[in-house]
């Protein structure tokens, strides 16, 4: 069973900074990609970034980029989103997701693991 959880949501300031961890368990995911999602209230959920493990590869929603870093920990098989200048917008319930195919993806139906979301809140 793969399980998938996020954590270090909060609330901050515009213009602050949170680090998202999603703490992988259940199997080895050197050879999957983990994706970062996010849903704000009565929106879509939508692509925010994703990282191919075995390569460290990344790729970003323009949204994010330049601001928002993903990064690992493969001692503890943890998957970081370094969030910095975050804006009222960037709020949202974040899910981290992995995905099989250890290949650049950004469609949600790519993805076959989910995890339970972490709330971020950016206040002006």
């Amino acid at each position: 069973q793969i399980k998938l959880v996020e954590t270090g949501g909060g609330m901050v300031h515009d213009g602050g900074s949170l680090r998202l961890s999603c703490a992988a368990s259940g199997r080895t995911f050197s050879r999957y990609a983990m994706g970062w999602f996010r849903q704000a209230p009565g929106k879509e959920r939508l692509f925010v970034g994703t990282f191919i493990w075995s390569s460290g590869n990344t790729y970003y929603a323009d949204s994010v980029k330049g601001r928002f870093t993903i990064s690992r920990d493969n001692a503890k098989n943890t998957v970081y989103l370094q969030m910095n200048s975050l804006k009222p917008e960037d709020t949202a319930v974040y899910y981290c997701a992995a995905s099989l195919q250890p290949a650049i993806a950004t469609r949600r139906d790519n993805y076959d693991y989910w995890g339970q979301g972490t709330q971020v809140t950016v206040s002006s």
